[in-house]
């Protein structure tokens, strides 16, 4: 009786999930970072309106409708999250591809001490959790640095976090310039995926990793480098041209 009463429960879940998926299925893919979040998601929404279904239907009906209107929400939110639409990518070798999605939000020239020791032009990326989160390599080369940095979970706006934060760092080297990538963890995002080694040679556009629900990616550019974005512009990762070198 309770697994009928679970399938019944979800079924409008389960359509208006399914009708979103095939929708979306010629305009973009669901990311395989994602497939494991949302099958644990769709299990525990799916238990929490059948316990709502069982125990309150009958005696707070507009309750259990605003729990499965709220759980559909949810649910297409966190599938939406992990999206990976299509896209032509900028395939351009003297130029630096923005590496994600997101809106710039800072322009400055720094110290590195990580990598470089020197000055280096920092252009840093926020990616809200609307944005897509796929991040893509900026450029052609070979990676010769490869690292992780435990760290805080500062608000991804904050200057701090761009050293003090979790993050990954990736330096990139080809011919024309050397780069450092920075994916950097927030006060929601607690997930970075990398997929880049050492000694590596990466495609301008591939996937280089994912962060999941929000943060920053930071590009430290040689400081000769001319910045071909401005303050507050919004990108999109793989297409938007960054630098020039």
């Amino acid at each position: 009786m309770a697994v009928c009463l679970f399938f019944h429960q979800i079924r409008p879940v389960s359509a208006i999930a399914g009708l979103y998926l095939r929708f979306n299925y010629f305009l973009m893919k669901i990311h395989k970072e994602g497939y494991r979040t949302i099958i644990i998601v769709a299990i525990l929404l799916g238990l929490i309106n059948t316990s709502f279904f069982y125990y309150l239907s009958d005696v707070m009906p507009l309750t259990t409708w605003i729990i499965i209107i709220a759980s559909i929400i949810v649910f297409l939110f966190i599938v939406s999250f992990f999206r990976s639409p299509k896209r032509e990518f900028t395939i351009s070798h003297p130029q630096i591809i923005c590496p994600a999605d997101g809106k710039v939000v800072v322009m400055e020239e720094i110290f590195d001490t990580e990598y470089f020791n020197g000055k280096r032009m920092q252009v840093s990326i926020f990616m809200s959790p609307a944005n897509v989160h796929i991040n893509r390599i900026p450029m052609s080369g070979e990676v010769v640095y490869s690292q992780y940095h435990k760290g805080k979970y500062l608000v991804a706006w904050n200057p701090k976090s761009s050293t003090e934060n979790e993050r990954h760092s990736v330096v990139i080297k080809n011919e024309a310039a050397v780069i450092l990538v920075k994916q950097i963890a927030g006060a929601l995002a607690k997930r970075i995926v990398n997929y880049l080694k050492v000694g590596q040679q990466v495609m301008q556009g591939s996937e280089m990793g994912f962060i999941k629900f929000g943060s920053r990616v930071d590009v430290l550019l040689p400081v000769d480098a001319t910045i071909e974005v401005k303050l507050n512009q919004v990108v999109k990762g793989g297409v938007t041209v960054l630098a020039t070198i």
